[in-house]
């Protein structure tokens, strides 16, 4: 058996807005099982993580997906099963971490300051999502390999 590797075009593009919104410092595209599909940084940042590497936004894609799945874990425990996980926050002493469904499979993640404007921002992330949801979406896996 043959398998067909193409590679995903990055979509990171499509995030710069949200980069230049106060406060934001990085945003992230991720599939639903955590594999990087773009991601920005702000310019001009300074911190710890100045500009998000490729390693570093693949490993927080593959966290994105660990939380997001945990967030609907919990809300199925606590509301039943088929209830729908729309965002999660994450608040640290250096900031917060908002994830938004983003289209079939996808998931958009953004960090900021503490002092940013959170309604702000998700308001901007969802306006985003259904302004490019289409280009944001990642289709199972499944349907391609049975397309190969």
């Amino acid at each position: 058996m043959t398998g067909i590797i193409t590679r995903l075009p990055d979509l990171g593009w499509m995030l710069r807005p949200l980069t230049e919104i106060p406060g934001v410092r990085h945003a992230v595209v991720v599939s639903e099982d955590g594999l990087r599909l773009g991601h920005v940084s702000a310019e001009d940042l300074s911190g710890p993580v100045a500009s998000l590497s490729v390693a570093e936004a693949e490993s927080l894609s593959a966290a994105c997906a660990a939380m997001t799945m945990t967030g609907r874990s919990t809300g199925a425990l606590l509301f039943g099963r088929g209830v729908e996980t729309r965002q999660l926050m994450l608040e640290t002493d250096q900031g917060f971490v908002l994830f938004t469904h983003a289209g079939v499979g996808a998931h958009l993640g953004v960090a900021t300051d503490p002092d940013a404007d959170m309604g702000l921002v998700a308001h901007q992330m969802q306006l985003l999502v259904a302004k490019i949801g289409a280009h944001l979406s990642s289709l199972p896996r499944d349907e391609a390999a049975a397309a190969s």
